[in-house]
């Protein structure tokens, strides 16, 4: 009788095994590439860093634009319409073009904000996540989520204004486009009303029938000036209550 039980269990094992072998494995924070901080090798984003590291040890901004070239794109396109609306409040441009989510962790994990004490970040990250890899809407918006977590950890008295990406692509059905529309919808509920605060600007910049005007964004993503004064007119009545709140 013990003989035949040995050899049942003998027979079972390879299958239980390759039944465990089938199961996919869950996925794991470290698995998500937004989630993961990651520096950039090139000489410039580092140099734009420690600038950054810089100015918050001045301490003296009490506005902070945090984001990828279209923040950064006010010292360019949006240059006029940021010295008229952002710097008499104080403002200062934390933007890098190309960035990802998990490059934003990385400059929070590194200095960036170290010895500010500012009443507001205007956040918007996320859309490289989308265009360089199509990464998945969850997982971008769990880099941005992590980001308002690190935010609200290094600086406890600050509000963030969470703006939903800008819409990409020139028509609605764009892969890109909808795709940031997924994302939008996972970061809105980031709002609590009390710290954390979402903002979609989308009708700032599409009308009605959905098609990007290359005359606002003129390569369906970045802005052109006219695009910037869209921006700011959208964002600043909100702006401006949170810097007094």
């Amino acid at each position: 009788m013990k003989r035949i039980l040995l050899s049942m269990l003998c027979l079972l094992t390879p299958a239980l095994s390759r039944g465990q072998e089938a199961a996919p494995a869950p996925a794991t924070t470290a698995a998500i590439k937004a989630l993961t901080p990651e520096s950039r090798p090139d000489a410039w984003w580092k140099e734009r860093h420690d600038g950054f590291n810089a100015i918050s040890k001045q301490g003296e901004a009490q506005l902070v634009f945090l984001g990828d070239s279209i923040t950064q794109g006010w010292e360019g396109e949006g240059k006029a319409q940021w010295e008229k609306s952002w710097a008499p409040l104080k403002a200062a441009n934390f933007g890098i073009g190309g960035d990802r989510t998990e490059h934003v962790l990385w400059r929070l994990d590194n200095g960036n904000y170290d010895g500010l004490k500012a009443k507001l970040t205007v956040l918007m990250i996320g859309t490289n996540n989308t265009g360089h890899r199509m990464d998945p809407a969850a997982d971008t918006a769990a880099g941005v989520k992590a980001i308002v977590e690190r935010l609200r950890a290094k600086q406890p008295q600050m509000k963030i204004l969470v703006l939903g990406v800008f819409p990409r692509g020139e028509k609605p059905d764009d892969a890109m486009r909808v795709r940031t529309t997924e994302i939008n919808n996972i970061i809105s509920k980031l709002d609590d009303g009390k710290n954390v605060f979402y903002m979609d600007t989308t009708s700032a910049f599409v009308p009605a029938d959905g098609v990007l005007s290359r005359e606002i964004m003129p390569d369906h993503l970045h802005l052109s000036p006219r695009g910037y004064g869209l921006w700011a007119a959208a964002i600043e009545p909100k702006v401006k209550e949170l810097l007094v709140k």
